[in-house]
């Protein structure tokens, strides 16, 4: 099965778009589904080669995409900086090609900027990070260019909502929900 191309991303007015990979993609989708101001997130990849990857391809780490997720988010209710501190906040950014049992380049840490605007945020945070040694090894995050999304498609979109009493989810996501939620409580929906 073929995953749907998206590479001219066109947010809704007064919307922009965000596309974020920080692990599974089913954890990070978990968490913004819940954020204020931040609408249709899917899940998908992004950042690497070959085109319309399907998901069995990307778990080979072959493809240079990594799993990610892609929103809207309105401004006006959540900004770009709100984002990317939920982002450094949900997941380890220190750990190269991997996220606790996740491992290989398809995990990897990455923000795919889609302005200006966001790749300055997201280095200034970066940096901010790094100068105040939040975490005790060096941010291993990939902060570049967007260039492609692909829907990862309907069965991986949703996922925990759907399938939350599965094993991983269990294991993996619900944790970092349960901290996400604990953390930014006044974010959520």
């Amino acid at each position: 099965m073929s995953e749907l191309p998206v590479t001219n991303v066109k947010a809704p007015n007064g919307y922009e778009v965000a596309t974020l990979a920080s692990g599974c993609f089913w954890c990070t989708e978990a968490i913004y589904q819940d954020l204020k101001g931040v609408e249709q997130v899917k899940s998908g990849y992004s950042g690497g080669h070959k085109a319309t990857p399907t998901y069995e391809e990307v778990c080979t780490g072959t493809t240079g995409h990594a799993e990610c997720i892609q929103f809207f988010f309105d401004p006006k209710v959540i900004s770009f900086q709100e984002l990317l501190e939920v982002f450094w906040s949900t997941h380890d950014p220190t750990t190269l090609n991997r996220q606790g049992g996740d491992v290989g380049p398809q995990y990897r840490s990455a923000i795919f900027y889609h302005s200006v605007e966001q790749k300055q945020q997201a280095e200034f945070l970066k940096n901010s990070i790094e100068d105040n040694h939040v975490f005790d090894q060096p941010i291993v995050t990939e902060i570049t260019a967007f260039t492609n999304f692909y829907e990862a498609g309907d069965y991986h979109n949703n996922y925990f909502n759907l399938n939350g009493s599965q094993p991983y989810c269990q294991m993996v996501v619900r944790p970092k929900v349960e901290k996400f939620r604990k953390i930014f409580g006044g974010k959520l929906r």
